[in-house]
This record gives C-alpha cells, structure tokens and sequence, in this order.
C-alpha cells in the first residue's frame, strides 16, 4: 500500500488550528490532491539520497516541490492550504504522520493515542484530547512501525510490543493487537532540551530550597538515593537533578532500558539495555548490565529504574564500595518502596532470608525520596525520609520533610506546603564529608 493511501482524512492541524485546516466539504478533494501528489514526488526525486539531508533542508526541499506541484496543476488552493497540505505530505514522507505537529509542539510532555480515533497529549500535568485522528487503523500501526523502525526496533503480530526511545531521547511504547484489544496503543514520553535546575524545582512548587540543600549534600556526601513514585511523577527529572550534584572527578555509570539521563559530568559512561532479537537471542537486561558495570570500576552506579533481579545486584554494588549509587522505583510511599525492594529481592530466587534482605537494604540505602503528581497536574516531592535501622525484618525510616496539603484554589490550584518534621540524622555524615558548615548543618535542623 502506497504512503499516499495511508493519509488521514482529519485536519492537519492537532490542537486550536494550528496549520491552517482544511474546510470540511474539501476534505476528499485534499486527500486525492495529497495522494496525486505524493506520487508524483515519488517520481520527481530520489528520496534515498535526500535521506541523508539534514532533516530540515529536506523538509524545505519537499515543501518546495509540493508548491512547485501544485502550482504546475494550476490547483486553486489558498496559501493557508498549500502549506497545510505541504506539511502533511512531509509529515508522512519523513516525520510522524499526524502527531508530528504535537511532537513538535513544546508545551506537550506525553502523547497517548489510544486506537487510530483518540489521541491525548499531556499539557501541564492535565490530559487534553486532540481533533487529531488516523484515517484507520491499519495508518495508525504502519506510523507506529515506521516510528520504531527507525530506531531499530520492530512491532508486529509475532511481536506485538516494544519500547524504544527516538532520536530526541522520546520514549515509546507502542503495543497493537492481539494484545492490544481496541486498537493499536501508542504512548510517547517527551522530554524537553531544557534540563531543569533545583531552583527551577524550587520555584516551581516541587521543593523548599530546604530540601534542595539537603539533597545537594546527601549527595556530594555518598548517600546513596533511592527515588520512588508513580509514573509521570517526575522521578527522571529528579534523578537527573542529583546526579547532576555527582564531583566532577568521579566515574559514573548510567544503566537504562531507554537512555534518558543527560548528565553533564566528563567521566560518564551510558548504558542501555537491548531487547531479543527476531529470533530471541542477543536480550541484554537491565540485570546484565549492573553486573557488568561492577567489573567498570565505578565510583557510582546510576539506574534509571530498578524493578526485577537487578535490585539483588544494586544493593550488593551499594553495600560494597560503591555508596553514593542512585536508582528509582514505582512505589506509592517510602514505606512502600522499601516493601518493593524486600519483595523483588524475594523473587530473585536466591536463598537469602527475610532477615538478610531486610538488612542488605538498611545497610545499602540511605536516604528515599518520593515524588507524586499530584490533582492539579503538579509534581512535587511529598517525603524525603532517612534509613535508620530495622525492628525485626521491617526497614525503619525517620522522615525529614513532608508536603502538607491545606485545601484548592478556586481554581483547582492545591494549596499545601513543604514542613520539615524531624532532625536529620546524617549530620556526621555531611560533617565528615565537609559540608557540615553552619550553612548546610543549620539549614536543615528545624
């Protein structure tokens, strides 16, 4: 089936008219306009050598041509039009089909397209649906399969699911039938090229500037972090922060399964797991690479989230020379991440009691953060609590900070703050460190 007969018979413009749509009674006129036309680009130029265009010099070149085209054709077409057909077509030939405009737009954080007739972006933590539509199903998975071809991945019905991150460090995850029972499901997680600073967290409600000095210490004293919350609830974000607080003169290595941590440190090594191949061999798992990277010699072990038998590994690498690592995990509440860990420790098939795993992580972790999106599509921090010992096989914990909520705003704005609750009790830690000066120590006691 040719590229032209794929396209969408919906406007080109996802949300507000952003390109210029195409009134309702010419919708059919443009879609056969949009297939004669793409055959005749097909024919007109060598698409594989301009492929190795920088991408927009060939957006210009293809935008061009569809003006030279359609002016040949003496087609009557507003300007409006030109460039709204112009755009769809190079959207189908080298970009995302209909949701390039919402991956190009800065102000979107998640796109969810839920079969070809229900796409939803993320705006400022709230969900929007789009006037954006595929013209059916079987356009939606071919634009999901180009997606990951791309990046060298593959989804069909032998292999009916895949992750994948895109050239701009998006994450994708796409599943289609026969798991998927309504229609192909695609899911993009973007992330913006501006990395966020602890001030930028501070002023944006996730933290006091409290917090954030005890964190920068808890840092630069090896404490080592486990980062826990929901999904979307920033822990990335976070992550990326802290590591960020690392010495410039220490080893770092970053293990993930879609590499998204940017740290700017010189001395970082970036791993990346990878996922069977067509005939399921060459797997190499999150698990693989923390053991790998003990052999490394690291300074601190970085991984983007701990959820199988790598946690038995990164506690290990933790407890044995390498404090200061740092990782995250899906968990509702500190309380609730030290439970996870006690229970992806069980279920990696070793002997250990539930005494020796309670203790491996009360000797390994040192201090669990956790993040919550919260009603009002805010994402802030609502614990930071301090391992402090155990009572029996459970994991105790002294919380430090709390978000307290209060009540709304009219509108819809949560009304809450930031408190700490208790002393700190690692201020040997950051005084043996040397940053236990009057500015840090006295900050951080109540």
């Amino acid at each position: 089936m040719r590229l032209a007969q794929r396209l969408g018979r919906a406007t080109t413009s996802p949300v507000d008219g952003d390109r210029g749509a195409f009134v309702a009674d010419s919708r059919d006129d443009m879609v056969s306009i949009a297939r004669r036309l793409h055959q005749k680009i097909l024919d007109r130029l060598d698409l594989a050598k301009l492929s190795q265009m920088p991408v927009e010099q060939l957006r210009g070149r293809l935008r061009a041509t569809v003006e030279q085209l359609v002016a040949a054709e003496g087609l009557a077409m507003a300007e409006s039009e030109r460039l709204a057909l112009a755009d769809q077509i190079v959207d189908e030939l080298v970009g995302h089909g209909p949701l390039e405009p919402l991956l190009n737009d800065p102000t979107v954080s998640d796109v969810l397209v839920n079969g070809h007739d229900r796409v939803y972006v993320e705006r400022n933590g709230k969900l929007e649906l789009t006037d954006v539509r595929f013209r059916d199903e079987r356009h939606l998975i071919h634009t999901i399969q180009r997606m990951v071809a791309r990046v060298g991945r593959r989804i069909d019905e032998s292999s009916p699911m895949v992750d994948a991150r895109l050239p701009d460090g998006s994450r994708v995850n796409a599943i289609i039938p026969p798991l998927a029972l309504d229609g192909a499901s695609l899911s993009i997680r973007r992330f913006g090229n501006k990395q966020l600073t602890g001030p930028d967290l501070v002023r944006a409600g996730a933290m006091s500037e409290t917090m954030l000095r005890y964190l920068h210490a808890a840092v630069r004293s090896r404490c080592s972090i486990l980062v826990a919350g929901g999904t979307g609830a920033g822990k990335t974000t976070l992550l990326n922060l802290l590591s960020g607080y690392i010495a410039k003169d220490e080893r770092i290595i970053t293990i993930e399964d879609a590499a998204e941590l940017r740290l700017a440190q010189p001395h970082v090594v970036r791993l990346e797991s990878r996922p069977p191949n067509l005939e399921g061999k060459g797997e190499v798992t999150i698990r693989d690479l923390v053991k790998n990277a003990l052999r490394m010699r690291p300074d601190r072990i970085v991984v983007g989230e701990v959820r199988g038998g790598e946690v038995l590994d990164m506690l290990q690498a933790m407890n044995t020379g390498h404090e200061g690592s740092m990782a995250t995990i899906h968990a509702n509440s500190a309380t609730d991440a030290m439970n996870r860990l006690m229970t992806m420790l069980g279920m990696t098939g070793s002997a250990l009691t539930e005494q020796t795993m309670a203790t491996m992580i009360a000797r390994a972790v040192h201090v669990v953060v956790h993040l919550s999106r919260m009603q009002d599509g805010a994402r802030r921090i609502t614990e930071i609590a301090e391992v402090v010992g155990l009572a029996g096989t459970e994991v105790q914990l002294n919380t430090v900070f709390r978000y307290e909520r209060s009540g709304f705003h009219s509108d819809g704005r949560m009304i809450g703050r930031h408190v700490q609750v208790a002393d700190t009790t690692l201020h040997d830690r950051f005084r043996a460190a040397g940053l236990a000066n009057g500015q840090t120590s006295g900050e951080i006691r109540r």
